[in-house]
């Protein structure tokens, strides 16, 4: 009888979570697997599982999402890219355009970005096949800190400046308190840097359509402790482990 017991527990002890099972196997974060599994995409054992609360023994379940056997268990990548403007932040794209991964011919693993920039913005971003920590940066309530350099048209006052670092009244909600400074100004254009830690869709770009200043170019220079220093645009690095202890820890 004891025996049987102590079986089972162990039993227990090997199952996990099928979300947290997809998000620690590199394919989606474990939000994002969570959304994989609501839209009847993941199965187990070929049955389509729709339900959060399943559990999964990793060594006798075949686990399936969008029809690939999930199981081996990939090399953990770490990735920090200098998107160039012109590249969608996507694994593939249905029209055809180029993707961050066209960036990466030599990287084997599945890797995808973390949080987004828009087609036409540049700069950092990182790329990793590690669901769990996709999930710890992006999660608002860790704050994690974006910085852009914002060409914008138009003399920017002080007073549109203020507006940025009070908070803005967005369609989707008021922006939490940006940080901003004019780097330069001219008559038709200004330079400015702004550093924010939500990530709403295009939110730069709505922020300053909303004081009247609309962007020409905007970049992202900087994620937590993050820079693109060394990196031409379309250039790559892997994170050191000490950056990637530090991104864990934030």
């Amino acid at each position: 009888m004891e025996k049987e017991k102590k079986k089972q527990a162990q039993a227990q002890g090997d199952l996990i979570r099928l979300q947290k099972y997809i998000a620690e196997q590199g394919l989606a974060s474990r939000r994002a697997a969570e959304s994989l599994i609501s839209q009847g995409l993941v199965q187990v054992n070929g049955r389509v599982v729709t339900e959060m609360g399943l559990k999964v023994d990793p060594r006798k379940d075949r686990v399936q999402v969008r029809g690939e056997m999930l199981g081996k268990k990939q090399r953990l990548r770490y990735i920090l890219l200098n998107k160039p403007a012109g590249y969608i932040c996507s694994v593939r794209d249905e029209r055809g355009r180029r993707t961050v991964m066209d960036l990466l011919p030599q990287v084997q693993e599945r890797v995808y970005p973390v949080g987004r920039l828009d087609y036409n913005t540049s700069g950092l971003l990182l790329l990793t096949n590690d669901g769990e920590l996709t999930q710890q940066l992006l999660h608002p309530s860790h704050e994690v800190e974006k910085t852009y350099l914002a060409e914008v048209e138009g003399f920017l006052p002080r007073t549109a400046l203020e507006k940025l670092c009070r908070g803005l009244q967005l369609s989707d909600g008021i922006t939490a308190p940006a940080k901003a400074r004019i780097l330069r100004r001219k008559e038709d254009s200004s330079l400015v840097e702004i550093c924010i830690h939500e990530g709403r869709n295009r939110q730069v770009r709505r922020m300053m359509e909303a004081i009247g200043h609309p962007v020409r170019h905007l970049k992202r220079i900087g994620e937590a402790f993050l820079d693109l220093q060394g990196l031409a645009a379309g250039e790559w690095r892997e994170l050191r482990p000490d950056e990637v202890e530090k991104l864990k820890k934030l």
